[in-house]
């Protein structure tokens, strides 16, 4: 079976708005064979970046387009192709945009090799050990208490036991921020698992002055307080705080979870199918559980990511939530034939071939602003 497609598709929904979500545009990677058979996958990045490092010609022996390396090889090999592409890319990769178009081909590898074997990713992983996760509805914070204390309401009557707000308006001062804690707890319920993402605002005492601040109303966690950079910070803080530090969506690939892993940062760690890839992934997933920290996937686009992170969470021995995008958008709830969304605030990854979901492709077609062979 050998590589003979590598098409990109970027999708945009009608609206977006200034704000930080990434369900309102994706980027689709369809791998294709001389079998007939297809694998997809999709990239949480710039998709027109995306989109670019696929296409690009040949310039040298390590910088090129991903498409160059790949047609003709075989799909079922997917450890020795991530390392070609990461080979062949290091004067233009090794970090970023690079990694998450490669994540984005991975995890098309991995739908196209469970379709082959006729089997589920979890399997192909080693096998999944949990059959479902109780999932948390993941979603934005109002422009206030009040209306934060609504959006709580809304999805805890929806099922969920677990909500997490985050980023905008978080910051700006300390009446601020408890303002918007305050309100998510009561909207959510003093029994209810309350998570708090500040979206990477504060300097390291600022972010522990939070954290006790925070205490008081029992958050499970408190998010990427920090910029992603200041690892120093966040050992510095994770030392201090409370209550459990989060982080690590932002980071592609295993060099960029190294610092994290290795400086003991951080005491959940968030790792995104679409920024990583299945074989980065399992690699990150094994060096988490040697420390002893937790893992949760992170997950704000499509179907497609959601499915492969509940393959991938499933297969974690100490998986405790799942990241449930529940953004009102069309992109996030109508691009997969299949619905996976959380039913009474519980998840269950799928059982079919490969990803286990197929793309709507009147979904597709309407939706399609760009495409490349």
């Amino acid at each position: 079976m050998k590589i003979t497609q590598i098409i990109c598709q970027i999708l945009r929904i009608p609206q977006v708005e200034a704000k930080t979500a990434s369900s309102q545009d994706s980027v689709l990677i369809r791998v294709r064979t001389d079998t007939g058979l297809e694998g997809i996958g999709e990239a949480d990045s710039s998709p027109e970046m995306v989109k670019a490092v696929i296409d690009a010609p040949f310039s040298h022996n390590i910088a090129t387009g991903l498409r160059d390396l790949l047609v003709g090889e075989n799909p079922l090999e997917t450890d020795r192709l991530w390392q070609k592409m990461y080979r062949r890319t290091m004067y233009c990769g090794r970090r970023s945009v690079t990694i998450t178009a490669m994540a984005a081909i991975d995890m098309a590898l991995w739908d196209l090799k469970g379709k082959y074997f006729g089997e589920p990713i979890h399997r192909l992983l080693g096998g999944k050990q949990h059959d479902r996760i109780q999932a948390y509805a993941s979603i934005l914070f109002g422009k206030d208490g009040g209306e934060t204390a609504a959006i709580g309401r809304r999805w805890r009557e929806a099922g969920y036991r677990a909500v997490k707000f985050g980023w905008e308006p978080m910051g700006p001062s300390e009446a601020v921020d408890v303002d918007l804690v305050r309100g998510a707890r009561e909207g959510l319920g003093s029994d209810g698992t309350l998570l708090i993402d500040a979206g990477c605002v504060w300097d390291a005492r600022t972010a522990l002055q939070r954290a006790h601040a925070f205490q008081d109303f029992k958050i499970g966690w408190l998010e990427e307080p920090l910029h992603p950079d200041d690892y120093e910070g966040y050992r510095w803080l994770r030392d201090r705080s409370p209550v459990p530090i989060a982080g690590g969506e932002e980071e592609c690939g295993r060099q960029a979870f190294r610092p994290l892993i290795d400086g003991r940062c951080l005491d959940v760690y968030q790792v995104d199918l679409s920024r990583n890839g299945f074989t980065e992934a399992a690699y990150i997933r094994q060096r988490i559980e040697e420390i002893g920290a937790r893992l949760c996937n992170h997950c704000y686009t499509s179907p497609v990511t959601a499915a492969a992170s509940l393959h991938w969470l499933s297969t974690c021995r100490d998986a405790f939530l799942f990241e449930d995008c529940v953004e009102d958008s069309p992109l996030r709830h109508e691009l997969t034939h299949e619905k996976i969304q959380a039913i009474d605030g519980w998840i269950c990854p799928p059982d079919g071939p490969g990803l286990g979901i197929t793309l709507n492709e009147d979904f597709v077609n309407a939706h399609r602003v760009c495409e490349s062979h």
